[in-house]
C-alpha cells in the first residue's frame, strides 16, 4: 500500500510537471503595465519688435492628443528621444535672419516633470532642433 500512495503522488507531480516547466522562470500571467500619460504645456512667444504674441497648446501622450495639431508625430519624436524636447539638429540650412523665438515647455513626460525654456535666433532654428513639437 506504501508504494501505491508513493506512485500516486509521483504520477501527481510529473502530471504538474510539464506546465511549470513551460512557464519561463520569473514569469507572470500579469498584464505589463501601460506607459505612464505624458501632458505637456509648450508656448512659443516672440519677444521682437514685429512680436505676433504668444501662442500655447497642450500636447498629451498616451493617449496622444491635446491641442497640439500633429500630436501623435510630436508624440512619436518626444518618446524616440526619451521625452527630450530637442534633438539632434536637422540637416537644415536656416536662413541668418535674427527673429528671437522663446519656446517653453512646463508639464510631465510619463510621470518625470518637465521645464524647458530656450530662446533662438529664428522659426527654423527651432524647428530643426525640436522637430514637430513646436509646430503649432
Amino acid at each position: 500500500m506504501p508504494h501505491l500512495v508513493a506512485t500516486a503522488l509521483a504520477g501527481a507531480a510529473l502530471a504538474v510537471l510539464p506546465i511549470i516547466a513551460a512557464a519561463p522562470a520569473g514569469a507572470s500571467t500579469l498584464p505589463a503595465p501601460a506607459a505612464a500619460a505624458s501632458e505637456l504645456r509648450l508656448t512659443l512667444t516672440y519677444p521682437g519688435d514685429d512680436a505676433s504674441g504668444t501662442r500655447t497648446v497642450t500636447l498629451t501622450c498616451a493617449p496622444d492628443g491635446g491641442g497640439h495639431p500633429a500630436a501623435r508625430r510630436a508624440c512619436a519624436e518626444l518618446g524616440a528621444r526619451g521625452g527630450a524636447i530637442e534633438g539632434e539638429p536637422a540637416d537644415t540650412a536656416c536662413v541668418l535672419i535674427y527673429a528671437p523665438v522663446v519656446a517653453e515647455v512646463t508639464g510631465h513626460w510619463q510621470g518625470t516633470p518637465v521645464r524647458f525654456s530656450r530662446k533662438y535666433g529664428n522659426d527654423c532654428e527651432l524647428h530643426a532642433r525640436t522637430g514637430t513639437v513646436f509646430r503649432f
